[in-house]
């Protein structure tokens, strides 16, 4: 008799996953998901990097059987990586907390909306699919401390890419096995992409990952065969942790995805409580950045260490937006200063102006123990401006809109696809869009990609507001 493998028991709970398990919340939490993913990809459709991906997409496509958002189509890998890339781009996209790291599953769309599309699916399959890639990658993420050990979070995006791809395409276990396996064997990468200085690879990466967990598991649905002891057996996955690493696989229900961070802020999500309690205390004193001499943040030790110039290198000359938005000196400064942080405080020319350069060197971050030990349950910090004019003002907060315990509601997800989708997108056909992911379980996922393909490629009118 065949050994049987952690793997194999993951891939019976993606092939045996059906529509009741995603039920109730967790299916609404699922669609307000996917309508942020589609906000964060059309808002990303003005940023300086997205015509490169766009050529890079095209020049490789072969059969192009899959829509790329803002137009045209490409294969589906290609599409893939260029929708990936697009979710990720703002820095805007859902996250999922645990206290070895965290994963954002949102990076997971692009992937399996790729596969629906190729593969004729209902909006119903894609949800399902979409949901099983949601937990598989959080199952993973809160047991195993992937950045605490070096890793990115890219790893567990190839196993959930692969599964929610598995799925849609058919596949049997064994040939779920081989492909989760296949795709997560080359896809072991470095939480150095995270370091400073920080470059565009940190938002391409996870991409590169869907892209090729696409092209594995098809390739596995040609019988290609991969490593099934990539977990439990010699030089696999909980040996290089020194951990066992259990899915929980007779847990059928579908719930990561009520668990999930959403962002108000173009901002690494510890920085999405740091920025509301500063905007907090500028409107409470009608404050501008011009009365601000000196400021100190106190946040979590993660914060201090991936953003705030702890161990994942210096944040005081952020210069380029990837440097931004990983940077809580730059953040807190231009938040400030403008209001709010949206897709334009991370442009270039904001990036470099006089005025947040100088005073982000007025902002102090530093750990505190006590805050940390509540994460991730909360994600507070302390807040302390001091003023000109001598005034001492602070502000302590222990979450924010958009984390579990403050949960952004649909509504608000339609605001803030209404806010970025603005530029590309006029009213009517965000209003059709809207209305197809209300509808996604009632309709071909071509209805949705259709009107994506719809969006200008590029925007067409100016952003009407800094924030949501």
């Amino acid at each position: 008799m065949a050994q049987e493998y952690v793997l194999d028991d993951l891939a019976a709970f993606v092939t045996g996953a059906d529509h009741p398990d995603l039920a109730g919340q967790s299916r609404a939490a699922l669609k307000r998901n996917v309508l942020d993913s589609i906000a964060c990809a059309v808002g990303a459709l003005g940023g300086g990097l997205i015509p490169a991906i766009r050529a890079q997409a095209e020049e490789f496509s072969g059969r192009p059987t899959t829509t790329l958002v803002g137009g045209g189509r490409a294969s589906v890998d290609q599409a893939a990586f260029f929708n990936a890339v697009l979710v990720r781009y703002p820095d805007l996209l859902d996250t999922y907390l645990t206290l070895g790291g965290l994963c954002h599953p949102a990076d997971n769309f692009g992937a399996v909306l790729a596969v629906a599309e190729h593969v004729d699916a209902t909006g119903n399959e894609f949800l399902l699919s979409l949901a099983v890639a949601y937990e598989v990658q959080c199952r993973f993420s809160a047991q195993v401390p992937v950045m605490a050990r070096g890793l990115n979070h890219a790893l567990q995006l190839a196993i959930s890419a692969a599964a929610g791809s598995a799925k849609l395409l058919g596949l049997d276990e064994s040939q779920t096995a081989d492909a989760i396996a296949a795709s997560a064997a080359d896809n072991v990468s470095l939480a150095a992409v995270h370091a400073e200085p920080v470059s565009h690879w940190k938002g391409i990466s996870p991409a590169m990952t869907g892209m090729r967990a696409v092209y594995a598991t098809i390739l596995a649905g040609r019988g290609i065969t991969g490593p099934r002891t990539l977990i439990d057996g010699p030089h696999g996955l909980a040996q290089l942790f020194d951990q066992a690493i259990d899915f929980d696989s007779g847990n059928r229900r579908l719930t990561a995805v009520e668990r999930t961070y959403l962002k108000q802020y173009c901002a690494l999500i510890h920085g999405q409580v740091i920025i509301d309690a500063l905007l907090s205390i500028r409107a409470a004193h009608q404050l501008r950045g011009d009365d601000v001499a000196a400021v100190t943040l106190e946040v979590i030790q993660s914060a201090y260490d991936i953003a705030g110039g702890g161990a994942y290198g210096d944040k005081d000359h952020p210069w380029t937006k990837e440097q931004a938005d990983y940077n809580l000196k730059y953040l807190g400064a231009v938040a400030l200063l403008d209001g709010g942080v949206g897709p334009e405080q991370l442009e270039t020319e904001r990036v470099r102006r006089d005025d947040v350069q100088n005073l982000l060197t007025r902002i102090a971050v530093v750990p505190a123990a006590d805050l940390t030990a509540d994460y991730p349950e909360r994600t507070g910090v302390r807040v302390s401006v001091a003023t000109h004019d001598g005034r001492e003002l602070n502000h302590q907060q222990a979450d924010y809109e958009g984390s579990p315990t403050q949960p952004l509601s649909w509504d608000r997800v339609v605001e803030k696809f209404h806010w970025l989708a603005e530029p590309c997108c006029d009213r009517g056909l965000r209003g059709e869009i809207i209305e197809a992911v209300e509808r996604l379980d009632e309709i071909p996922v071509t209805d949705l990609t259709g009107l994506l393909g719809r969006v200008s490629p590029a925007a067409v009118r100016p952003r009407s507001a800094v924030r949501f």
